[in-house]
């Protein structure tokens, strides 16, 4: 396996924002091999997942980020995981930087051997919000712009969603709103809303959260769930019974934390592979 990192450079002010500090963004990649039948080319494209932690847009927690990826990795994957811009960043910076990297994974599909057509977002808490938000707004013209690009070479092709941050109706005075949004008008609020920006342009979704989250209400889930099927779009759903906020994979390997070990619910991430498996032989 290749480890690298990869530095994304954004014009934050072609997107109207000016940043309070300099950001420093990045991928860290993960990279497997794929030589060892001495014939590369007749081995298959791998998947992409990008990995997005959360953290209340104020810090990126590594709890959500490496392990995760590993668990992707392991099943043949290659993955990703983005440091993001938090407070005083603001709205749109981490949504133009998970685009760019979605536009640079696509870029170096050939030499990193991805299908260039199954690159996933993989987002928990708000970083569910930050994948959500390019499944629902990459289509809509202005992030393009931003990236002097196009739309299809930022659009993600399939979207896992752990406990995500959805609603600002839902959650109005959730801390990960007031992070991301400090400082704007009113009507950011109403965009960043995302079971409101649902259409039928958002990909494949896969969503889990728990019935007990005291954190992020599982509601948040459930009004992303409903917009999905009243548009159309193809999407599973796992509301298990229990377990608190930012379980990450609720095995110990990611917690310190007894409460957070939850068998019951560390399933997730088999079923998400499967999921992507399910989508994979749907489209052969």
């Amino acid at each position: 396996m290749r480890l690298g990192r990869i530095n994304l450079s954004v014009d934050y002010e072609k997107a109207g924002v000016k940043p309070e500090a300099e950001p420093h963004p990045y991928l860290s990649a993960y990279l497997q091999d794929d030589d060892w039948t001495g014939k590369p080319e007749t081995q298959p494209l791998r998947d992409a997942v990008i990995v997005v932690p959360g953290g209340g847009y104020s810090f990126v927690s590594r709890r959500e980020g490496d392990p995760i990826a590993m668990q992707f990795a392991a099943s043949g994957c290659q993955t990703f995981v983005l440091r993001y811009s938090v407070k005083p960043a603001v709205f749109p910076m981490a949504l133009l930087e998970l685009a760019l990297s979605v536009k640079a994974v696509r870029e170096h599909a050939a030499e990193w051997h991805i299908a260039p057509d199954r690159i996933f977002l993989a987002g928990f808490s708000a970083g569910g919000h930050l994948c959500a938000s390019l499944s629902t707004m990459w289509s809509k013209g202005f992030l393009a712009d931003s990236l002097n690009t196009t739309d299809e070479a930022i659009q993600p092709n399939g979207c896992i969603l752990g406990y995500p941050v959805i609603s600002t109706e839902v959650s109005p005075k959730q801390g990960t709103f007031r992070n991301l949004l400090s400082g704007l008008p009113e009507e950011y609020f109403e965009l960043n809303s995302l079971e409101k920006q649902v259409d039928a342009n958002v990909p494949p979704t896969f969503l889990w959260t728990t019935m007990t989250d005291e954190i992020v209400d599982p509601e948040n889930t459930i009004v992303y769930l409903e917009a999905l099927k009243k548009a159309g779009v193809d999407v599973e759903a796992h509301l298990f019974r229990k377990g608190p906020h930012g379980l990450s994979l609720a095995t110990e390997e990611t917690t310190v934390e007894e409460s957070k070990v939850v068998p019951s619910a560390s399933v997730w991430v088999m079923l998400a592979k499967n999921w992507m498996r399910d989508l994979k032989a749907e489209e052969s």
